[in-house]
């Protein structure tokens, strides 16, 4: 497939805050961590166990009760990884919402540490907009079976009843891959490469204040893996970032195509909510949280990001030679 010759048109409406695919922050919150889960699909293209699910008010038996979509990552379908110790991705996805709550930037979906049926895990609200169809309206499956799956998931993945549901727009129309030589005015080149063919591509993203609210929280988590693909479409006009299990580690890992504002100065309304995680962290209910959900080291070190970012007054610089994940998508 050739590379696209134009950049999606941005759409820079202000979202509401605190409203998630059309439900306040509390009340989603309060129905991922209550009733039955239920798994209907799996997302096939994930490397971990990422699996589409419901939670059903008033348990799985209920008829009339109301259905949330989820993303149901169990901390059974992780698997290991060399520099992150095992078995602690769904804490990460976990903590990363918690910091992003503490902003009020509404970056992370709101996300819970719960039981499920395939054992404890990360369950996170899917992610809709408007113009995206309800689950169970039959558009694009969620995946196939992976070939490799761990077998105690093949029953997520054989579901009869499995839901065919809609994928948000990987990168929001802010986050692409064009062939376009030059980047046009409001955006920026974080990388030139080939494709397959030889031809001339570029990675770019838009210069956009919901953009680089997710660029500056990756900076505080340490994302090690923000993806145009992780950036998502939400409600209202609303700009998320999802997957965040490799987070927070204590070694600088920064990788991320966010990197169009490397070097500028903080904002002064990024300052302030600096200074406010920064007092959360440091003995507040924030920090106590980190201090449950990772390792006292782990928490510790995500202070010092922040009292680093501050004292800096810049947002960092690629450093090394692995700063872009891959696939950048």
């Amino acid at each position: 497939m050739p590379p696209r010759e134009r950049l999606p048109a941005l759409s820079r409406r202000v979202p509401p805050p605190g409203v998630f695919a059309g439900l306040e922050e509390q009340e989603a919150l309060a129905r991922l961590a209550g009733g039955e889960l239920e798994v209907r699909g799996r997302l096939a293209d994930a490397s971990n166990a990422t699996l589409y699910a419901v939670v059903r008010e008033g348990g799985a038996g209920a008829q009339d009760g109301r259905e949330v979509a989820c993303v149901y990552k169990p901390v059974a379908g992780e698997r290991p990884l060399w520099d992150f110790p095992d078995d602690t991705l769904a804490r990460r996805e976990v903590a990363s919402y918690a910091v992003s709550a503490a902003t009020g930037w509404d970056v992370v979906p709101p996300t819970v540490l719960r039981d499920g049926p395939l054992g404890p895990g990360s369950v996170q609200l899917w992610l809709t907009d408007e113009s995206s169809r309800a689950p169970g309206e039959r558009a694009a499956a969620p995946g196939t079976p992976d070939e490799d799956a761990d077998p105690d998931l093949q029953d997520a993945e054989d579901a009869e009843d499995a839901d065919e549901v809609v994928l948000p727009d990987p990168g929001a129309g802010l986050v692409d891959i064009t062939a376009l030589r030059t980047a046009r005015e409001g955006w920026f080149t974080v990388l030139r490469a080939e494709d397959g063919l030889g031809r001339p591509v570029a990675l770019v993203h838009a210069d956009d204040e919901r953009l680089r609210r997710v660029a500056v929280l990756d900076v505080v988590l340490n994302n090690a893996d923000r993806k145009g693909g992780h950036v998502l479409p939400g409600w209202g006009g609303a700009v998320h970032g999802v997957d965040h299990g490799l987070t927070f580690h204590v070694e600088p890992k920064l990788r991320t195509v966010l990197w169009g504002w490397a070097g500028d100065r903080l904002r002064p309304d990024e300052r302030e909510v600096l200074a406010r995680l920064a007092a959360e962290l440091d003995g507040g209910r924030l920090g106590e949280l980190l201090s449950d959900l990772l390792t006292v080291e782990e928490a510790v070190a995500t202070l010092e990001r922040v009292a680093a970012l501050l004292d800096a007054d810049r947002l960092p610089r690629p450093r090394g030679s692995r700063t872009i994940p891959w696939p950048p998508f």
